[in-house]
């Protein structure tokens, strides 16, 4: 069992930047494939970004590169994302989310394949 719990999110003007954190309980989280998804009003969960156990692999949403990095401190147990040249389509609710075991050799980008979902914190960008 993994319990997460997002912070860092809030109220920040377009051209901005925020770090959120994940941290996670329990001594397995090395274990762990991390994800980052969001939730725009009246929209579906996407795909942020994913790290791989080690934290050697990354993948992000395409229209996310470059302005968006995922990290990981496994001594920590955490998981970061910083979000840089925020824009104002990038309100939403964050989400990060842990995949255990069996972890693929290709980063799993669809909740679906995730075990455990933190509450969210909400992210504004105004213009």
């Amino acid at each position: 069992q993994v319990q997460l719990v997002e912070s860092g999110g809030g109220l920040v003007q377009a051209g901005g930047s925020l770090r959120l954190s994940c941290a996670a309980s329990g001594r397995t989280f090395s274990s762990y494939e991390m994800g980052w998804f969001r939730q725009a009003p009246g929209k579906e969960r996407r795909f942020v970004a994913t790290i791989s156990k080690s934290g050697g692999t990354t993948s992000y949403a395409d229209s996310l590169k470059g302005r968006f990095t995922i990290s990981r401190d496994n001594a920590k147990n955490t998981v970061y994302l910083q979000m840089n040249s925020l824009k104002p389509e990038d309100t939403a609710v964050y989400y990060c989310a842990a995949k255990g075991p069996p972890l693929l050799p290709v980063p799993a980008t669809s909740e679906r394949q995730y075990d455990y979902w933190g509450q969210g914190t909400q992210v504004t960008v105004s213009s």
